[in-house]
């Protein structure tokens, strides 16, 4: 039988991988969750001086955009390798609210000192790796 007449067989994606995507789609809904409800407040010291919205609403679309990318990552199929880009260039757009809260001296979630603030900045690359790595192109095992 020659190759043109045998079905295309899908790789299948390395388990690493399929865990941590539903990791991240989980944290995302969790810290959505919490961006409407008990942590926001916490969130609103993230909110940039310079945003031209109300600090709150920021608050809130913010949550409702991670609730939405958890869920897409939870749940998408085909266009997972989509969803992934989106959500590591969300997390790319969200990263002048961590670098504002260090610059504001703003406490919360317990980055109480300039040291501590100063550290989440370099968590937030690992975000990006993460969506990315986890929603890549299928491997081939």
């Amino acid at each position: 039988m020659s190759s043109a007449s045998t079905p295309a067989r899908h790789p299948r994606r390395h388990p690493a991988r399929t865990i941590a995507r539903i990791a991240l789609g989980v944290a995302l809904i969790f810290a959505g969750t919490s961006h409407l409800t008990f942590a926001r407040n916490e969130f609103d010291a993230q909110v940039p001086n310079w945003v031209p919205m109300d600090r709150d609403t920021v608050v809130l679309l913010s949550g409702g955009v991670e609730i939405t990318l958890g869920a897409l990552l939870l749940a998408a199929r085909k266009k997972r390798g989509l969803v992934g880009v989106i959500t590591a260039l969300f997390f790319v757009a969200i990263f002048p609210g961590n670098v504002s809260q260090w610059l504001e001296q703003r406490d919360a979630f317990g980055l109480d000192t300039e040291e501590k603030r100063f550290g989440r900045l370099f968590f937030q690359p690992l975000l990006v790796v993460w969506a990315w790595w986890s929603t890549g192109p299928r491997s081939r095992d």
